[in-house]
């Protein structure tokens, strides 16, 4: 059995690594794209993502592999009232097919939610987690902030834990240690196209939005354990909520179509789900080119994507038509 921890159950330098590894499998990677259409080049081409990499196997999909990631750590966040952010995602290495992938989840902070009368108690839990490939490599590592309930509905906890131990700095030298060693003169020999100058300052509207459908079936398919994702009982809204994950793989998707050379995820410095999500809803995004890199025969852009979700005629008059995410990430292109 499974235990689903309330916050009072919480302490520093609590391990929650008793996790099925995943192997991302074809089957995997298939099913993802299926539900997001994602159009990343190197995990749809074989023969252009071998001419790139040098590696007989095809990429995955950085979106599929933080999903994975993220829902091997929903042990301590089965009672999840919302997640609240990420912070200093670090792909630090590429995943390909047939890699297997084992999460280590750790408590390294606590702090309360304000008591507020008629409000229940609850709190806020830090954890860190890193993932590692069967070769013992580390390809991922990022910090995320879960929001727990009390089990007494009174309870005063007293945790106040500086929250500041999440970096959400990640320096020029860090990304750069990370750029694979690939041969970016072969995408640009595919696509030409891929050799325009990107522009800094300027804004992306991708028109086309996209409904959110088959929200459930992700939460599964990562082994998510958190219950408000399938049960509507357990949601503070009364209806599913929606998981983080699902929202940032249709942001990917859309920052794809917005700039379709993207042939990897480097890094997130931060992800704020500054509202709610829902089955049905419509997200639509706008991407802002903050800074461009160049280094190793290709290009670092510094993004900001916002996400926004229309809702339709039955959402409730407080759950309006609102901006559901802001993400801060860097990405590659050839």
């Amino acid at each position: 059995m499974i235990v689903a921890p309330y916050f009072e159950d919480f302490f520093v330098g609590q391990d929650f690594s008793d996790v099925p590894s995943v192997t991302a499998t074809e089957g995997l990677t298939a099913w993802h794209q299926s539900l997001f259409g994602d159009r990343n080049r190197l995990t749809l081409d074989q023969t252009l993502c071998e001419a790139v990499t040098n590696e007989p196997r095809m990429l995955v999909n950085p979106a599929l592999v933080c999903n994975l990631a993220i829902g091997q750590s929903t042990i301590p966040s089965q009672r999840v009232l919302g997640n609240l952010f990420y912070r200093g995602l670090q792909l630090l290495a590429p995943v390909f097919i047939n890699d297997t992938l084992t999460t280590r989840t750790q408590v390294i902070g606590l702090k309360q939610n304000t008591i507020k009368p008629g409000r229940a108690a609850s709190g806020m839990v830090a954890l860190e987690i890193q993932v590692e490939n069967q070769n013992g490599e580390t390809v991922l590592h990022f910090w995320r902030c879960p929001m727990i309930p009390c089990r007494d509905p009174e309870a005063d906890t007293g945790h106040n834990d500086d929250f500041a131990i999440m970096p959400e700095e990640i320096s020029d030298d860090q990304l750069l240690a990370h750029v694979p060693d690939w041969n970016f003169a072969a995408y640009r020999a595919r696509y030409p196209s891929a050799s325009t100058p990107l522009l800094a300052e300027q804004t992306l509207v991708v028109e086309a939005a996209d409904t959110v459908t088959s929200a459930p079936e992700l939460v599964r398919m990562t082994l998510n354990l958190a219950m408000t994702h399938t049960d509507a009982t357990r949601s503070v809204y009364g209806r599913r909520l929606v998981y983080g994950g699902h929202t940032i793989a249709i942001a990917s998707k859309q920052m794809a179509m917005a700039l379709p050379h993207i042939v990897q995820i480097l890094a997130w410095y931060r992800c704020d789900h500054v509202g709610p999500v829902f089955e049905g809803d419509m997200l639509s995004s706008s991407i802002k080119i903050n800074k461009i890199i160049k280094v190793k025969d290709a290009t670092i852009a510094k993004l900001v994507v916002e996400v926004f979700a229309k809702r339709g005629p039955e959402a409730p008059s407080e759950l309006k038509d609102a901006q559901v995410l802001h993400w801060s990430l860097a990405v590659l292109l050839p």
